[in-house]
């Protein structure tokens, strides 16, 4: 499958729909979201860059987010799970660090959360600690 990692300020109407899908996948239930709360989630910060990496029929299948919150810089990321464990996180995670100097993040620390479809949903706080945090 060929993709590409395209970098942007804002996000097109289609965009935020492609991701609040994969956050409503990924993410555990009690977290859902739809485009107007994502819409929220956004304006609650400022100087948001969006990286998406998109398959070749445009679909949107990982997103990452800096921006700033509080005095600080944060950082959000997703990857759709049908293409989890192939390294993107990884990817995006060091393409943001390129660019960062210092970062935040929030994650959930344990495994009691169910996603929407029922599965568990599996923290990534080994995966962060992996990678330098």
């Amino acid at each position: 499958m060929s993709m590409k990692i395209t970098k942007a300020a804002t996000l097109s109407p289609l965009q935020k729909e492609q991701v609040c899908m994969i956050w409503n996948n990924e993410y555990p239930q009690k977290l859902a979201i739809n485009t107007t709360t994502f819409d929220e989630f956004l304006k609650s910060s400022t100087s948001h860059t969006h990286y998406l990496i998109v398959s070749e029929e445009t679909t949107i299948i990982g997103w990452a987010d800096t921006f700033d919150r509080g005095g600080d810089r944060w950082f959000s990321i997703i990857i759709d799970g049908s293409h989890q464990r192939k390294g993107l996180g990884h990817l995006l995670l060091n393409l943001i660090k390129e660019k960062e100097n210092r970062l935040n993040g929030w994650v959930i620390d344990h495994h009691n959360d169910l996603k929407q479809n029922g599965e568990s949903y599996q923290s990534p706080l080994a995966f962060y600690m992996r990678n330098g945090f």
